[in-house]
């Protein structure tokens, strides 16, 4: 007997809440649903259910083994809508989220080359930093960055980038180079709006996580902002590798205190849902995937 099918068929009484309801469902006979679970908790050697002549509940085993079958199943469900996405033309509309900085310096680069590869696809592709909603806002995927993604949403990691503390040369040369994480309370600080943790910089250092309290002197919603700033030489910054991977490796940007380490975060693809997933969803995902896993965007 298929181990498969007794999931199945298990996880349908659960949530039909009934053996009647389930066997209608699964257009079979409510026998034939009975001796699928009651093989299932023979084979296993426990009770799944505790059955009444009014209700259904849960054992603990049940709770258990319910949760790991919906996995399952999803995951089954999953492999198959996304095979057969690919057999059709990716075509229509699609409705893009980005953050502003990777979607001007590494995103907007990229979209040409994925309407060549899908010339039936549409696209409108909004750039903003602040957290939108996609469902409720009608997005088919945002690009996010950040150290977790929602769990209320389907998320595929594509990539990571650091946070890096720097300032140019000729700043350190007049104002000192911070050697604590304390002393940034004395410099000039250039602070991004949307950090998570306001002006409260946090770093892993040689002995554990140290925390400090910063006193910007531009604060900015625009990370590019922040770059020109101290490209200027007008203060220390904290922002991702992405935008000032090159200024690093040019030396026209110098990290300043290496020992204690910012945050990495997580580049993800996010969507609303595995279900269903579109052929035009599915083909920006695996070109997204591709994109990242070049050469040059490992190097961030």
């Amino acid at each position: 007997m298929s181990k498969f099918l007794e999931m199945q068929v298990f996880a349908a009484v659960v949530d039909a809440g009934s053996f009647v309801k389930a066997s209608d469902a699964l257009s079979m006979s409510k026998a034939g649903v009975s001796r699928y679970v009651a093989d299932l908790e023979a084979r296993l050697g426990v009770r799944l259910l505790h059955r009444t002549t009014r209700r259904l509940s849960l054992t603990d085993e049940g709770q258990l083994f319910h949760a790991r079958c919906k996995e399952l199943l999803a995951g089954v469900e999953e492999a198959e809508a996304e095979i057969s996405s690919r057999n059709v033309v990716a075509s229509g509309l699609l409705r893009i989220n980005a953050p502003v900085t990777l979607g001007i310096l590494h995103l907007a680069p990229m979209w040409a080359e994925f309407m060549a590869l899908h010339p039936g696809v549409t696209l409108d592709v909004t750039l903003s930093d602040h957290i939108v909603d996609i469902v409720e806002e009608g997005y088919d995927l945002a690009i996010r960055i950040a150290t977790l993604p929602s769990s209320t949403l389907v998320s595929r990691r594509l990539a990571t980038t650091r946070m890096v503390l720097c300032a140019t040369p000729q700043y350190l040369a007049q104002h000192g180079t911070p050697h604590h994480p304390h002393e940034l309370a004395q410099h000039a600080v250039i602070a991004y709006s949307y950090w998570s943790t306001k002006d409260e910089w946090q770093f892993d250092g040689p002995h554990g996580k140290v925390s400090v309290h910063t006193q910007p002197r531009i604060r900015t919603n625009s990370g590019e902002t922040c770059r020109a700033t101290a490209l200027a030489h007008q203060g220390i910054i904290l922002q991702p590798t992405f935008l000032i991977g090159e200024d690093l490796s040019s030396g026209a940007l110098i990290e300043v205190m290496p020992e204690y380490r910012a945050i990495e975060l997580g580049i993800y693809a996010v969507y609303p849902t595995r279900k269903h997933l579109s052929p035009r969803v599915r083909a920006l995902i695996d070109f997204l995937v591709a994109f990242f896993a070049k050469p040059r965007v490992r190097s961030w």
